[in-house]
């Protein structure tokens, strides 16, 4: 095997890569670097030169290396991203999320051990999405194991365009292997109802699937309630009480386009008992909880509210003020569902707003279940940051 070019650490900056975390901030490294095209291999080094692990290099990226490798004899080649494909998706054969219909995460980006890469599955279309560009040469090499393996009618590129100028993504989104139907959506199945998805346009890859398992878990508490689920986006909490017992179901997002599948997904699964509106997610609350309206379950899962970590302060007094007026809407013995997709909020912090906002509205709140992502989300313990999504059922009174 050819010389690896090398990229050291400065001093005492080599301990989170002993311990296998795969991002090398610019900040990490010492000033002098490789001139290398994006993409190309490299050994990361101690300052002393003793090796540590082997990486992807982008010289466009704060992240400039995404290790994948700790083994000093391995190759990062095209069979090497296969075969983290093929283990990827092994691992969710453990989910039993393997049905025709189903949409399940095949592969998870760092948590899979392939630092850049999400694929999820809808029924019979795959979505790519790639959040590092040096990943870009081995994209065809893993869309081809994709097809071996899972033989999809159409595969979709979706790249973030905020990240798309930060890393030097060279391939636009859009379909880039079969074809999508022009007239009918791409439809899947979960938790016993049928939803449609908009792999083009819609958010993310077109679907949040990390809170599949929690919109089952909160629908268990809901029979018999009213329920107002906030931030609803297409759906997902508020149809799946709607169809397990709730009374009456409000959904309400922002976002006129996320209401219209909403709807449709309703209509779809014959349910009569839920309905939404467009509206912000903060000034609802408080609306609502100045006007003294009730619910018998109330569920706030916000968007990202904490990038990075200098948005941490704020996006705490942002759940505390949606969480605050949540509570206001619960007579004694209500139901609150609270979410947080920050990964930068530490499950622990997010309980201390909870504290907060009990004191505050001399309230108990006692959580029934704390709960995270789906199965096909899975944790690396050696990236923390894939232990991101926090779901707290909580009993109020």
């Amino acid at each position: 095997m050819a010389a690896v070019p090398t990229v050291a650490v400065k001093p005492s900056r080599q301990f989170p890569f002993l311990a296998r975390h795969p991002w090398v901030h610019v900040s990490s490294l010492i000033e002098a670097q490789p001139e290398l095209d994006r993409g190309s291999v490299v050994d990361l080094v101690a300052h002393d030169g003793s090796w540590l692990a082997r990486g992807l290099y982008n010289p466009d990226s704060k992240l400039r290396v995404r290790l994948y490798s700790w083994d000093p004899q391995q190759p990062l080649d095209e069979a090497f991203f296969a075969q983290r494909i093929e283990e990827a998706l092994a691992r969710r054969v453990f989910c039993g999320l393997s049905g025709p219909r189903q949409a399940v995460r095949l592969v998870y980006s760092e948590a899979d051990g392939i630092s850049g890469v999400i694929v999820d599955r809808y029924a019979d279309a795959l979505v790519v999405q790639l959040t590092a560009a040096a990943m870009e040469p081995y994209l065809d090499a893993i869309l081809d194991r994709l097809e071996q393996l899972v033989g999809p009618r159409a595969i979709v590129l979706r790249t973030d365009p905020k990240l798309q100028s930060a890393e030097g993504f060279q391939r636009p989104s859009g379909v880039i292997r079969g074809a999508l139907g022009d007239e009918e959506p791409v439809l899947y199945e979960q938790n016993d109802l049928l939803w449609s998805v908009d792999l083009l346009r819609g958010q993310k890859t077109g679907a949040y699937l990390d809170q599949r398992d929690n919109h089952a878990a909160a629908a268990r508490y809901a029979a018999g309630r009213t329920v107002l689920d906030m931030c609803c986006h297409t759906g997902g909490f508020g149809l799946v009480a709607a169809a397990r017992g709730a009374s009456d179901v409000l959904g309400v997002d922002g976002s006129e386009q996320v209401l219209e599948t909403a709807r449709a997904n309703a209509e779809r699964n014959g349910l009569s008992n839920i309905r939404f509106e467009s509206g912000d997610c903060f000034d609802t609350l408080a609306a609502m909880a100045r006007e003294g309206r009730k619910f018998g379950m109330v569920v706030v899962d916000p968007p990202r509210l904490a990038g990075t970590r200098k948005n941490v302060d704020a996006a705490l007094r942002a759940y505390f003020r949606l969480n605050r007026s949540a509570v206001d809407l619960l007579d004694p013995g209500g139901i609150l569902v609270t979410c947080s997709c920050s990964g930068r909020v530490s499950r622990a912090d997010f309980l201390n707003t909870l504290v907060d906002v009990g004191r505050r509205a001399s309230r108990d709140i006692t959580v029934m279940e704390s709960r995270t992502a789906a199965p096909d989300h899975p944790l690396r313990v050696s990236c923390p940051e894939t232990d991101y999504l926090k779901c707290l059922i909580c009993d109020i009174h």
